[in-house]
């Protein structure tokens, strides 16, 4: 009975690293976010850390998911995976952070318009001529 005190007032209460990404919907399961902290995606006030780590109100982590890396301060603590609303209010990227994803994100649509990639697949007898023309160019 006492525990549902403290569910009430979520700021009070120590909680781990792998649960606090996982209510803050930066990772949709808990065993993913226990995943990406073992491989190092996740790092703690700038180093690395384990995912029974126990997160802080103002700390600082950097999270590296697929081409971006957020640099977020911890603002509140909840033990329940919330609404995506409320879960942006438990913490705050920097405003750094926020430009330099923005950047990298501008050149990755650069260098797609610089790659482009052909409407469809070939079919049965463009696969043939690649194929052909691959084994002649190897023969050669």
């Amino acid at each position: 009975m006492g525990n549902k005190s403290s569910k009430q007032n979520p700021t009070s209460q120590a909680m781990r690293l792998d649960k606090w990404l996982w209510a803050a919907r930066f990772f949709k399961t808990r065993s993913l976010a226990r995943s990406m902290i073992e491989n190092g995606k996740i790092k703690y006030n700038g180093q690395r850390c384990k995912a029974s780590r126990t997160v802080e109100v103002g700390a600082l982590l950097t999270i590296q998911q697929g081409f971006d890396e957020k640099q977020i301060s911890v603002l509140g603590l909840s033990d329940n995976r919330l609404s995506a609303p409320l879960a942006q209010e438990l913490y705050q990227e920097s405003a750094e952070s926020i430009k330099k994803r923005s950047e990298q994100a501008e050149l990755r649509k650069l260098q797609h318009s610089v790659n482009p990639r052909p409407d469809s697949k070939p079919d049965k007898k463009q696969r043939r001529q690649l194929i052909e023309a691959k084994q002649h160019k190897l023969g050669q």
